[in-house]
Parts: C-alpha cells; structure tokens; sequence
C-alpha cells in the first residue's frame, strides 16, 4: 500500500452499507403496481419459429399479457439498419438484423422469443413455462476452430493490419518461436443478476432502475430508441453488485422492457435468471492467437507477428483490442498484427474485464517466456533487454513509465531468486514448485466529466457526480480527492453519484473513472478553495494580503502555512461573509499536451505454483502484483482492486470456460456448480505493491487507472509457472488437470 501520509487507507464509505443489507440494487426497488416479466428463450441456435402457441400462458392466474414478434410494441428509433457507420462494419441486410421480438428469425440459443408479463414474479415465471414454440432449424455454426479460415478484417479503429519494419522477419532470426494460444468463451458472472425496472411517469416521461455501468449512457441509449429527450428520463444505479463489462451497453431486452411498460400502463422490473447470463449480457470472445518471435542470441527481439481470430455475432460485429499490446510493449524493429472475426450462430460478445488485451496478453507474455527458456535467459532479464523506453507504435514519450522498478519490487516480494531457471528442478512432497511472471498495460484515459462540490457553513461537503460505482471504491475515492484538496474530515464529506439528475459523467469502465471523475471533483473543490481564499485575503479580510500559494486548509480551518497562528476557520469566514453554502460546479477534461504522449498503466504479476504431477491439479500458493498507475488516490480500495484481479485471474488460468455443446449450438455448463469460478480455497493470501509515482501529464491527482492492469497478464504468469514446474507448456485456457496429465504422460 502506499505510504502517503497524505493518503491514509480508509475504509469504503459504502461498505457498512453493503454488509448491513442497507444498500440498495436495482431489483431492490419496488412500485406501487409493479408487473413482473420473464423471458421465453428459444430452443434452437438458428433457423425461424413456425408457430407460437401462448394460449395458455395468456390464461395462466394474474397474466397481464405474452409479447411475442406478433404483438411486441413498436420501438421508434429501431429502424435504422444496424451497423453502416463511418468507421463501422458496412450495414447488415434487414434478413440478418436482430432486434428482439421483431420477426420468427433464431440467431442463437437461448434467443428472446417471448416476454410473459404477470403481477408477480412467481406467476410470470409459471406463465413463461406454458409457452411453446415450434421451428424449421438450421444447422447452427457456433464452433470457431472449424471456421478460423473463414475470418474477415473489420473496419474501424481496433482490428485490421499493422505493421512496422519487414513483415515475417523472424523468419531469419537465429532464435524463433511460433506457437497457438487459445482463450475460451468466459462469462460475466457477477453476483447481480442483469435487469431493468421501468416506469413511465407520463407519456414521454421514463424512470428506469438498471444494472448499467453508465446512468448517462442508458439515458442517451433510450433516449435514442423512443425518441424522446434525454432530459425526460432520469436513471438511477447508485449500487451495482459486480459488472465485470456487462453493462456497458442497454442490452435489447431492457428496451423490449421499457417498450412493454408503456403499453401496459405499468412499472414493469425484468431480473434474468443465471442461465440467461450466458446468452443475453455478452461474454469474453473464444480467440484463437498465433505469435511468432524472432530473437537474436544475445535476447534482442527481432520481430514478433501476432494473428488473432475471435468470434463474434451473425447479427453484429464485436472487435477488441487483442493484439494492441504487441505493437509498443517491447522495443522491437519489426512488428505486425492482424486480427479477425469470425461470425457465429451465438449471441454477441462484450468487452469484458481487461477486455482484449487480457487475451493477446496471454498469447504475448507466455510467448515471451518461452522464448526467454530458448535463449536461457531470465524471463525478467530478456523484458528488461527489451525494454521500451519510449512508444514504438507512435514514436512519443511516456507520461510515466516505472516499469523498471516493478519488476524489482515484485522479484524481491516474491522471492524470485528461489526460482530455478531449469524446469522440474524444485520439489516438495508430492508437488513441483514453480515460479512464472508476466507483464500487463491498458491504456490510461482521461474522459470528460462534470462534478458538482457544496461545502455548507457547518463545514460538511457533498460532492455529485451521475458516475456509477460498480464496486471498486469509486465513491470512497472520490472522498479523498476532496478531502486532499479542501482537508473536510472524512466522515463530514457525502459523495452522491448513479442518478442522471447529477452532473454528467462518462461510463464506468475502461479505469478511466478516477481520472476523469476525480479530475472534475479534484477541479470544483479547488474552485471552493480558491473562493474561501479570496474571501480571506480580501481588503478587510482576516487574511488579508495574502496569496494562494501562502495559505492551507486543513480540518475547517484556512491558516498561513509558515505562520500557522495566523488563521480563520472556514465557518466563521463563511457566516461573516453571509454564506450558508459555496457551490461550484465544473467541467474537466484534458488538455491538447496529453497528444504528445502515450499514457498507460502498467502491471507486474509474480506467482508461485505447486503441480500434483500424479493429478494434474495446480494451486497457485503464492501471488504479488505490482502496480504503476500513477499516485494512488485510496490505498485501500487500489489494494481491493489488484486483488480482485489475481482471483479473476486465477480462475480465468485454471477453471473458467463456458462450454458449447455444438451439435445444438447450446451451453451445457450455463450454471455457477458447473462453471467454475474461483473461490476461497483457489486463491492464497495476495501481496500487492502500488510504485505510486504521480504522472506529470494525465490529470492533476496524477493518477492513472488500476482495474484492468489487474487482471492483464496474470493468467500467462501461471501459466509461466506451470511451465516452471513441469516443463510442459499449456496453451489453451484454462489450464485444468487433464490438460496437464496429458502433457506428463
């Protein structure tokens, strides 16, 4: 943790909340004459329904109605072909558009062919079980290594080609590697289930409840598709119970919901059941990747060549950043990427935690620690002689980069001279020992945003923003960004976010929150500051003369910093001046100077592994991840953060893959006992070291984003390890028991 006097831990101001049963989600709402829907999915992966029979779901005890693409109500702004923007995919004939309950056409399984409405949930759900449908199937195409050679680029800023120097150069490179690593489909699978709560107040007046990551970004979404303004409908998400990417789009069946409580004249809330998770909120796409690496023998990289295909929906195209990494992360002279989708008979991916780059750095990282084995080099010592100075994508500085020294702290934190460099060399017991590590970036952003701060007479300070907090510790943050700037106690400061009517704020996602939220925080209490010193050091004033720079503000009260018995405190400055509250409200944003650079956080994951070489089981029993993400705003919640990361990561190494059944285009572990995340006896205790060095550039608490860089990489430095213990390399996630016996044998 940091050792920032400045910045103490604390505790996250929502987590009494939370723990108490206090805080409330959105299905936790309920109002006065709320209907209940449930949705029907289809049985088949492709083809069209020939016949619907919802008779006796209409006849079922308390139905209000079955919608169907026979009777769904109209969505206005549904009627633009998909896709055909600008920098998009070219638009998709009608016949290949899904727009949910609008035609008998089945894109995948488990597709909406109806939403049963009912006044309660029970009845709903009883209701739903009564429909039946009958269809011409289609062979559905859901298996993508069978279709890896059928891959299109696509258009847009991620994806496509690049290159620098000579392509395939490592071709002629006294070292080379090339290799195929394979990411499985990985399912979301937060704690809250997915779903929406809407109520029209009026005939163009809407209150939504959601689980979204971005009140402003649904209230444009619906704004959008019924045509009304944005200003007449007002969306609250202030808890969220784990998003992981989900929610960063309105998913179809939220419109459908929102369409549906229009037409019935009632509030109508929808929570999915865990199944429907799989196939309705996306999920991290199966990619197959190829690198090929070329080295000198002296470890100078040559050249790396990074392909990946990835799957994505018939009905709509999703691309990632997967192959973005390998274009700047080492110094190399000759690098090329291609990247490609492969249109399935699924329902369409979606960013997901690290989204893109978690996947082409499993690929690059354990490539760069097979090819550290060939030259017998240390795997950090080949990073290091490979080590980008500045970014060789875009030829520009860093605004930070303190990679260097992350690599050292996690090596000694981790005990890395244990390591032995000759795979099956440590044993204990029954079990190999093994270490492995790997490097993780995700681009640092500063979006815009807009906070409001109130600092009231009696000394007490509320700060809004419409940002949602999906469980990282962004209000908690925000808190000590104002604490910082105005020195308010902690517990007199109450943050208010996840409500459009607050100042607008960009989606929760991308770590890209803090630095722009926090900026705007970071920008109204500094503008309070400057209003209590102008008050101060007025003609008149009890500090009158002085100059801003001179003066401090700490516990309520403004003093001269080198005179401290010279001060005011801020409630007397503000009575005497007849001001019950200062309020400001501003804008941020970045400046043109963050174009002269490229701004990224960077991770450093080290892990310690024991392999059963009699089962194949692996237990990852000792983790440090070592972050450089600029200051660290709240030690505490950054630390929270960084160990979310190794458990996500160590399920996505070892248990994580939602598996299809191809022969029906269906899932068959579409549950939490049969998709295995990881639990309390998977994950050892977990060290976690911030560098906390602020960047110069990026925003002004000098703070970069932590949630992705936490989980980016660490599945490759298991694998690593693995590698380590046994001397087998697993390329296929997740790296479960039979895949390591099969390697012993």
């Amino acid at each position: 943790m940091s050792k920032d006097l400045k910045n103490p831990p604390i505790d996250r101001i929502d987590g009494r909340l939370k723990v108490t049963g206090g805080a409330n989600y959105f299905a936790d709402f309920n109002l006065p004459g709320m209907a209940y829907c449930v949705l029907v999915g289809s049985e088949i992966g492709r083809g069209t329904i020939t016949s619907l029979d919802t008779k006796k779901a209409q006849g079922a005890p308390g139905v209000l109605g079955v919608f169907t693409h026979q009777n769904m109500p109209p969505i206005p702004g549904w009627n633009a072909p998909v896709g055909g923007e600008a920098d998009g995919p070219p638009p998709r004939p009608r016949e290949e558009q899904y727009r949910i309950l609008s035609s008998p056409k089945i894109f995948f399984d488990g597709q909406p062919i109806a939403i049963v409405v009912a006044d309660t949930f029970e009845r709903a759900t009883y209701a739903a079980s009564l429909v039946k449908a009958t269809y011409n199937k289609q062979t559905a195409r859901t298996d993508l290594q069978k279709h890896v050679a059928e891959g299109i680029a696509p258009k847009g800023a991620e994806g496509g080609n690049y290159s620098r120097g000579k392509a395939d150069a490592y071709q002629t490179a006294p070292v080379t590697l090339e290799a195929n690593y394979i990411i499985p489909i990985e399912v979301h699978n937060p704690m809250e289930l997915h779903g929406i709560l809407a109520h029209w107040t009026g005939d163009k007046q809407l209150m939504i409840y959601a689980k979204t990551q971005g009140v402003n970004a649904t209230q444009n979404a619906m704004a959008q598709a019924f045509k009304i303004d944005p200003k007449n409908i007002h969306v609250h998400t202030e808890f969220m119970g784990g998003g992981f990417g989900m929610g960063l789009r309105t998913w179809p069946q939220e419109t459908a919901v929102v369409a549906i409580a229009k037409k019935i004249g009632r509030p109508l809330k929808l929570v999915v059941n865990r199944s429907q998770m799989f196939t309705l909120v996306g999920h991290r796409p199966y990619t197959v990747q190829t690198i090929q690496m070329g080295a000198d023998k002296d470890g100078k990289l040559v050249s790396i060549a990074h392909a990946a295909t990835a799957e994505t929906a018939r009905y709509e195209d999703f691309t990632e950043a997967t192959v973005n990494m390998t274009k700047f992360m080492y110094a190399c002279p000759n690098v090329s990427t291609r990247y490609r989708l492969v249109r399935l008979d699924r329902s369409v991916p979606i960013w997901m935690r690290g989204p893109g780059e978690a996947t082409g750095a499993f690929a690059l990282e354990s490539a760069m620690d097979e090819m550290a084995h060939k030259l017998n080099l240390d795997p950090i010592e080949f990073r290091l002689r490979n080590y980008s100075e500045t970014d060789p994508e875009h030829n520009r500085p860093y605004s930070s980069k303190h990679l260097r020294e992350a690599y050292q702290r996690g090596a000694d934190a981790i005990g890395w001279t244990n390591r032995k460099a000759q795979p099956l060399s440590q044993r204990e017991g029954d079990w190999q020992i093994g270490y492995g590590m790997s490097t993780g970036v995700f681009s640092a952003f500063r979006w815009e945003a807009s906070a409001r701060a109130l600092l009231k007479a009696d000394g007490s300070l509320t700060v809004q923003s419409a940002v949602t907090d999906i469980g990282p510790g962004t209000g908690t943050a925000l808190t000590m960004i104002a604490h910082n700037v105005l020195g308010v106690p902690i517990n007199r400061i109450k943050v208010e976010y996840g409500d459009t009517s607050l100042p607008k704020a960009p989606t929760q996602g991308g770590s890209a929150i803090i630095s722009a939220v926090g900026s705007a925080v970071f920008d109204a209490c500094t503008a309070i500051k400057q209003a209590l010193v102008e008050l101060a050091s007025k003609d008149g004033g009890p500090l009158a003369g002085r100059q801003a720079e001179e003066l401090t503000l700490t516990d309520g009260v403004l003093s001269v910093e080198k005179e401290p018995a010279k001060k005011v405190a801020v409630n007397e400055l503000m009575r005497t001046n007849n001001l019950t509250v200062i309020d400001k409200t501003k804008d941020s944003k970045g400046g043109p100077e963050q174009a002269k650079y490229s701004m990224y956080s960077f991770s450093v994951h080290f892990v310690q592994v024991r392999v059963n070489p009699l089962t194949g089981v692996v237990r990852v029993t000792k983790a440090v991840s070592v972050a450089d993400s600029g200051r660290i705003v709240s030690p505490k919640t950054a630390a929270s953060q960084m160990i979310g990361g190794v458990a996500g990561g160590i399920g996505m190494a070892l248990t994580e893959e939602a598996l299809i059944d191809h022969r029906f285009g269906r899932f068959v572990n579409n549950n939490l006992a049969d998709y295995h995340v990881a639990v309390n006896a998977d994950v050892p205790a977990i060290e976690t070291i911030t560098i906390d060095k602020p960047d110069p550039i990026i925003n002004p608490m000098g703070a970069k984003g932590m949630g992705e860089i936490a989980l980016i990489g660490f599945a490759a430095a298991v694998a690593n390890a693995v590698f380590n213990a046994t001397g087998q390399r697993v390329r296929d996630l997740p790296i479960t028991p039979d895949k390591v016996m099969q390697k012993l044998v």
